[in-house]
């Protein structure tokens, strides 16, 4: 009698809801059945090493089990993060270069400092005043700070308006919804939770400043064109009308974080473009709220490069031996922050569930804008755009793609 074939997608799921059971919050969303959840939780408790001899084991079956070759490349790239975690979680050493090529496809090294010199030198002339860079930097910061009793209604004026724009570009299902809610003591500036049915629930870390200029990408990130807009689209198309039972959950610390964060990360240039800013400043003007639009869109793009130096931090904490007081001075140092925010930085980089998550921003954003300024001739940025919210692309296709064309 022949062998019966594993269900690798349905064995995926399981797999992936077991992890949750020894490191809770590894499961970002799931929106699947119930009882299987149920049944997960019925379940003994997993030891590391049945996690990852289950995954090793799925990773041999993904060949044969006759799936087309999105779903098998991408399920592989889930089932490979997944044994690096169960590894992880086992006390086998795992190096942290390592494990951000096994959870994300991508290798890290540290930047260039000359580069982030050269991004200090165009925020100088973009910040005239006495005082040394970083005190300009912080004062100019300062007067962009949303009050804290503001917040909400400026997050739900953008949210409203960033709404309308994707629904127009992109589209979205009729009875989709988000929540916004105002949170302390997170790792994370924000956050969205996904609740399936087309609902999300976004929470606002209320510990951290909030800038006028910077409410919009958030706003987008999260929600609009962002992770809720990719969660409801994917949960129609792959779920519902493909049948797609990997989409059902997603996972922390596996290439479709890096996907994820890169998109929600292009927000803001996918639902506005350029012009942004003084678009930003419209809406908020409306409600009392005032920042230079013009200014702030100029900053923002010579800060961009400084966006690596979190991702350095990382690799100097964990692969090279520094030690925390000199990655909080590095940090003040390149990336212009006060004391106070470089060790909430490092909180997050020393998180061990999170310790290697900064990869998806940085890397995430640095390959899916490549990719998209990569386009065909013609093509419009919301048609490309598109792609990332609907198909179960990877960063090894992603780049692989930029290869075929040329583009490094």
């Amino acid at each position: 009698m022949s062998a019966v074939a594993v269900d690798v997608p349905a064995e995926y799921v399981r797999l992936g809801l077991r992890f949750d059971r020894l490191e809770a919050g590894f499961v970002d969303a799931y929106t699947g059945d119930p009882r299987i959840r149920a049944q997960v939780l019925d379940e003994p408790a997993p030891t590391p090493q049945q996690l990852r001899d289950r995954a090793r084991e799925l990773l041999t079956e993904l060949d044969a089990a006759g799936l087309p070759a999105d779903r098998t490349e991408f399920l592989r790239g889930q089932l490979t993060g997944l044994e690096c975690t169960a590894r992880k979680m086992s006390g086998e050493p795992v190096g942290f270069v390592e494990e951000v090529r096994s959870y994300f496809q991508v290798d890290v090294d540290l930047g260039d400092e000359g580069v982030y010199a050269a991004a200090h030198a165009e925020l100088d002339a973009l910040l005239p005043g006495s005082g040394s860079l970083a005190e300009r930097y912080a004062a100019h910061r300062r007067r962009e700070e949303c009050p804290p009793g503001r917040l909400e209604a400026a997050v739900h004026a953008l949210s409203s308006a960033l709404r309308d724009r994707t629904r127009g570009q992109y589209g979205l299902p009729e009875v989709e919804t988000v929540s916004y809610e105002v949170v302390t003591d997170k790792p994370w500036s924000g956050f969205n939770y996904y609740e399936g049915d087309y609902r999300s629930r976004v929470a606002i870390n209320a510990d951290l400043p909030h800038r006028l200029s910077q409410l919009a990408h958030l706003v987008a990130h999260e929600s609009y064109p962002g992770h809720h807009t990719e969660h409801c689209r994917k949960e129609r198309g792959l779920v519902e009308r493909a049948g797609r039972t990997e989409h059902t959950i997603f996972l922390v610390n596996t290439p479709e974080c890096l996907m994820a964060e890169g998109l929600a990360d292009l927000g803001i240039e996918a639902a506005v473009g350029e012009g942004w800013g003084p678009w930003s400043a419209e809406i908020l003007g409306d409600l009392g709220l005032r920042f230079d639009g013009h200014l702030a869109e100029r900053i923002a793009a010579a800060a961009a490069p400084l966006n690596r130096v979190r991702q350095d931090a990382a690799l100097l904490l964990h692969d090279r031996g520094a030690d925390v007081d000199e990655v909080a001075a590095f940090l003040q140092r390149w990336s212009l922050v006060s004391a106070d925010r470089a060790r909430q930085q490092i909180r997050f980089l020393t998180d061990p569930l999170w310790r290697a998550y900064i990869s998806t921003y940085v890397e995430g954003l640095a390959l899916l804008s490549r990719w998209l300024d990569a386009r065909p001739a013609g093509q419009p940025v919301a048609e490309r755009f598109l792609r990332l919210l609907d198909e179960p692309l990877t960063p090894a296709g992603v780049a692989g793609e930029l290869a075929v064309a040329g583009t490094r």
